[in-house]
């Protein structure tokens, strides 16, 4: 009898609880919540599976193409986390600064031998000359693949090899293959031509930026790019990385 009463009291006040106002407030924080869980979990799982998988996949190596030549000497470099291809500014393959031009540059010295290729996010090159100047909404916005991308072209008079330099020879024809992928980066206009963006965003006196194709993200980043670039011309790649460490170490470096 007693647990006759018990359950018609339970059922009784159970009934009044659903009733009243509070209950769905209740109902609707609880699965707040419960999405707010997960997605952190998420977030904290996603983490480490993406460092693992960045590691491990840039350690797999992409061998050189059978019958590589030594025609043309093409650079790798990094600014540490930034990895730039520097290929010859004139060469019987192309003539660069047709496109690239030196008075887009502050500078405008026409002397500089080569040219450095960087492609990447465009809001975060032209809001983030330095590391101080970093926004997380530029971040976050790089990072989902939601911004425009942009060409970062620096000339130099003067390429070595160092710790942050590894120089790569190749063929005329593997050469003409990195000049069509790079070439098929840019964005052009009607004529054809690279689009140059002027701003005061240059980050010195021999650079300059042009729009490019393709979005930003964490699974195709600037190094992911140049990891592609090589790929691209039969040369030592990784089989995927998204920093300049997994280049570097294909590289002996």
């Amino acid at each position: 009898m007693n647990f006759v009463k018990l359950f018609i009291l339970n059922n009784f006040l159970l009934s009044i609880t659903k009733s009243q106002p509070y209950f769905n407030t209740l109902m609707t924080i609880k699965k707040t919540l419960k999405i707010t869980g997960w997605v952190v979990l998420g977030i904290v799982s996603i983490v480490p599976i993406y460092l693992l998988s960045a590691y491990t996949l840039s350690r797999i190596s992409v061998d050189r193409e059978a019958g590589s030549g030594n025609d043309v000497a093409v650079y790798l470099i990094t600014n540490g986390v930034h990895t730039d291809l520097v290929l010859p500014a004139r060469s019987r393959h192309i003539n660069w600064t047709d496109e690239i031009k030196y008075s887009n540059t502050k500078s405008k010295d026409t002397t500089a031998a080569y040219v450095a290729f960087g492609w990447g996010d465009k809001g975060f090159y032209l809001e983030t000359p330095t590391w101080a100047d970093l926004k997380a909404s530029v971040a976050c916005r790089a990072a989902c693949g939601y911004g425009s991308s942009a060409m970062h072209a620096t000339f130099y008079k003067h390429v070595r090899e160092d710790s942050t330099s590894v120089k790569i020879m190749m063929s005329n024809a593997q050469y003409s293959r990195l000049v069509s992928y790079i070439k098929g980066s840019f964005r052009t206009d009607d004529g054809q031509h690279f689009i140059n963006i002027p701003t005061n965003a240059n980050y010195g006196n021999s650079d300059a930026f042009y729009e490019a194709k393709g979005s930003y993200s964490i699974f195709h980043t600037c190094n992911t790019w140049t990891n592609n670039a090589l790929k691209s011309c039969g040369q030592k790649a990784c089989l995927w990385t998204p920093f300049d460490t997994g280049l570097f170490y294909q590289y002996g470096r």
